[in-house]
C-alpha cells in the first residue's frame, strides 16, 4: 500500500516538528547549565560525568521499551507520558535541595525520553519509502534548531537566577504535552493490543544481527560517538589553540550548527538526486573522514572553520537516511520498538564519544580529531557493507 501524504498527515508532520523543537529546546537550554547549577549541591567534574551517564543509561534501556509500547497501544498516549516525564525533571532540577534529587531527576528524564524515537515512528508511520529522508531531514532540522537556540535562550534566563532556565525548559514541555494531546492525531492503524509479541531487552543485541538494519544502527552509533567526540576537541582547540573567548566559542559552534540544518532542509533535492539512501549515506560519510582529518592536520582558524563547516554540512545527511534506511527495513508493527533501539545506540555514543576523546586528549589538542576520523572510518567501511546489503535485500 502506497503511502500518501494527506492533509492530517502533513498537519501532523509540522506539529510533531514544533514539538521536536519545544522538546529538544528544553534540552539545549538546561544541559550547557548542569554544571554550573549542580556545583552547589557538591557537582563536579566528575560526578558530572556520572551524571551525564546516569542519563544515557536510562535512556538506553527506556527507551525501545518505550517504542515498543507505542507500536502496541499507539504513539499519541506514549508521546504524551514522555512529555510529562521531561516536564516533571525539569521541575525537580529547579527544585533541587541535594545532588541525590539532581541524578532522580536525570535518571527520571532519561526514563521518559522515548519522545524522539515516538516522534521518528510517527514519522515513519505517515510517510511514503520516497518521503521518509525528506520528512526525518525536517524533524531532524527542528531538533538541529533547538540545540543551537537553546544554550543561547537558557544563558540569557540565568541572568534572572540559575532555576529559571530549567522553570522554563519545564513549561514549554507542557505546552508540547498540550499540542500533543489536543493537537495531534494517532498515526499507528497497527496497533496490536494484546499481541503475542512482547519487548525484550535482548533485541539491543539480537537487532545487530539483522543485515540492513543492525548495520544501520551500528553505523548511527560509531558516527555519534566520532561527533561526540569531535565536540570535545572542537572545545579545547578553540580554547586553546585559538584563545576564543567562551562567547565566541559559543557563536563558533552556533555556526557548526547551523550548517547542519541547511543540509537536513536539502534532503527533498537530495534524494531526487540519488535514489538510494545508502549512497547518499556513503558519500557523505566519505566527506566527512576527510573534512575531519583536515581539523586534525591544521593549525589556522579559516581553514580550521571551513573544514568543520564541511563536516557539519555533511554530517546533517546522517540522521535523515540512516533512520529512513531502518524503517524501510522494518516491520510497521515494530517501528517504534526498532527506532527506540536505534536512539538507544545514540544516547550511548553520546556517552562514549567524549570519554574516549578524553583518554587520547593528552597526547596532543589534534589527536582527538584523529580520534573521530577513526571511527567515521570505521562507519565508512560499514556503510560501504550496509550498500551491499541493502542491494542484496532489495
Amino acid at each position: 500500500m502506497v503511502k500518501r501524504l494527506t492533509m492530517t498527515s502533513k498537519k501532523n508532520l509540522w506539529i510533531l516538528a514544533v514539538i521536536a523543537v519545544i522538546n529538544s529546546m528544553g534540552f539545549g537550554i538546561v544541559v550547557p547549565l548542569l554544571y554550573s547549577y549542580g556545583k552547589r549541591f557538591g557537582l563536579t567534574g566528575e560526578t558530572l560525568g556520572l551524571l551525564t551517564a546516569a542519563f544515557s543509561i536510562a535512556q538506553f534501556f527506556a527507551t525501545p521499551l518505550l517504542g515498543s509500547l507505542s507500536d502496541k497501544w499507539g504513539r499519541k498516549p506514549v508521546l504524551i507520558i514522555s512529555l510529562i516525564g521531561t516536564c516533571a525533571s525539569f521541575i525537580l532540577f529547579a527544585q533541587a535541595q541535594s545532588l541525590i534529587i539532581l541524578f532522580a531527576a536525570r535518571i527520571l528524564d532519561g526514563v521518559t525520553s522515548g519522545n524522539i524515537s515516538v516522534a521518528q515512528a510517527m514519522i515513519s508511520d505517515i510517510s511514503s519509502k520516497e518521503d521518509r529522508a525528506k520528512n526525518f531531514g525536517i524533524l531532524s532540522s527542528a531538533f538541529g534548531f533547538s540545540f543551537v537556540a537553546g544554550p543561547a535562550i537558557g544563558g540569557l534566563l540565568s541572568q534572572y537566577g540559575l532555576h529559571m532556565p530549567f522553570y522554563f525548559a519545564a513549561a514549554i514541555a507542557l505546552v508540547g504535552v498540550l499540542l500533543t494531546t489536543f493537537l495531534l492525531k494517532e498515526t499507528n492503524q497497527n496497533k496490536q493490543g494484546k499481541s503475542l509479541h512482547h519487548f525484550s531487552f535482548i533485541s539491543l543485541i539480537t537487532i545487530l544481527k539483522k543485515p540492513v538494519v543492525g548495520l544501520s544502527v551500528l553505523v548511527s552509533f560509531i558516527l555519534t560517538m566520532a561527533q561526540f567526540a569531535m565536540i570535545i576537541g572542537f572545545q579545547t582547540f578553540t580554547a586553546d589553540q585559538f584563545k576564543l573567548t567562551p562567547t565566541q566559542t559559543g557563536l563558533f559552534y552556533a555556526g557548526f550548527g547551523i550548517t547542519g540544518i541547511i543540509t537536513q532542509l536539502l534532503v527533498p533535492f537530495i534524494t531526487r538526486a540519488f535514489k538510494s539512501k545508502s549512497i547518499v549515506l556513503m558519500l557523505s560519510t566519505l566527506v566527512c573522514l576527510g573534512a575531519m582529518a583536515i581539523c586534525g592536520l591544521v593549525s589556522g582558524l579559516v581553514i580550521f572553520a571551513i573544514a568543520l563547516g564541511v563536516y557539519g554540512l555533511f554530517n546533517g545527511l546522517r540522521n535523515p537516511m540512516l533512520n529512513a534506511i531502518i524503517a524501510d527495513n522494518t516491520d510497521e508493527k515494530e517501528q517504534g520498538e526498532v527506532l527506540g533501539i536505534n536512539q538507544s545506540y545514540i544516547s550511548i555514543g553520546q556517552t562514549l564519544g567524549p570519554i574516549t576523546a578524553g583518554f587520547v586528549v593528552a597526547i596532543s589538542l589534534h589527536s582527538i580529531f584523529f580520534l573521530a576520523s577513526l571511527y567515521i572510518l570505521i562507519a565508512f567501511v560499514l556503510s560501504v557493507r550496509l550498500k551491499s546489503k541493502e542491494t542484496k535485500s532489495s
